[in-house]
């Protein structure tokens, strides 16, 4: 009796202390949350999705302004980039994953794992020679192109781990009624990985959305809204993240605000992003 209540009392202090742990480690996050919405929830109106930023003159003479260039560049250049780095990363994760024998794995391994750890500042630097330079011009292009950098390696390791996962019997029921290689990787294995494939591609996704160092070297950011759509593409656009810390920095208290409010919207969409990854994942039990 004395040892069954002694062993109670142990697994209660243990759960406690896990339970204390949780809360300490999720008590920053809610700081954060808190202390961006009690700042920006204010400036969240309709003017802010319908209205463009424009000067500094037009938010002191009482004029509405909002970021709604900001909202819609943020969504081209993030899809852009996910548009170039999901076919590379995938093929890298399945070389890695189905071939790893192959001669140019060690090396594609290096250059995945070095690409990884490179500072987000350097990929933008790297965007900015590669593209920035030979156009002779900021564009969403190339922050895109900066953005599918940070992306890349992320979906090369998890498509790799999520291939992985996968039991070799499956390829070799494909193997034995004479598919190819190739097909019995697609037909099979990839439908067999798809929430594995689609929640790494999601994590990617909010991993860049999130950075703005990259896209001061490429998008550069633009106060005001194209006339036309292929300017968001071939010209400088804005993005939320370099917004956020060109408004930080401004010495107008209204864009302070907008600065706050530009976190909110950025905060959900990340969040959104990674929700539905949780739901992708949970979806394969």
């Amino acid at each position: 009796m004395k040892t069954m209540l002694q062993r109670n009392i142990r697994d209660r202090f243990m759960e406690g202390l896990l339970v204390l742990s949780t809360i300490i480690v999720l008590l920053p996050l809610i700081i954060i949350i808190a202390h961006v919405i009690i700042h920006g929830i204010g400036a969240l109106n309709w003017d802010f999705f319908t209205q463009e930023l424009g000067s500094p003159s037009r938010a002191l003479q009482g004029r509405p302004t909002g970021l709604v260039h900001t909202i819609l560049g943020t969504l081209v250049v993030d899809f852009m980039a996910l548009t170039i780095a999901l076919p590379v990363g995938l093929g890298a994760g399945i070389m890695l994953s189905e071939y790893p024998d192959h001669k140019l794995n060690p090396v594609l391994r290096v250059m995945n794992d070095t690409l990884n750890g490179m500072p987000a500042i350097l990929k933008g630097l790297l965007a900015f020679v590669l593209i920035v330079k030979p156009m002779g011009t900021f564009s969403g292009f190339s922050g895109g192109v900066a953005l599918s950098f940070v992306m890349l390696p992320i979906i090369a390791r998890t498509t790799e781990s999520a291939l992985m996962s996968i039991p070799w019997s499956i390829r070799e029921a494909g193997l034995a009624i004479g598919l190819p290689r190739w097909r019995v990787v697609l037909s099979t294995v990839m439908p067999a990985a798809r929430f594995g494939l689609v929640t790494g591609t999601l994590i990617a996704f909010a991993r860049a959305a999130g950075e703005a160092a990259p896209l001061l070297f490429t998008s550069f950011g633009n106060n005001y809204l194209p006339n036309h759509w292929l300017g968001m593409i071939l010209g400088p656009v804005d993005t939320l993240p370099q917004r956020l810390y060109s408004l930080a920095i401004s010495p107008y208290s209204h864009w302070h605000n907008m600065g706050w409010a530009a976190a909110i919207v950025l905060l959900v969409f990340v969040m959104l992003t990674f929700a539905t990854a949780r739901f992708f994942t949970r979806q394969k039990f």
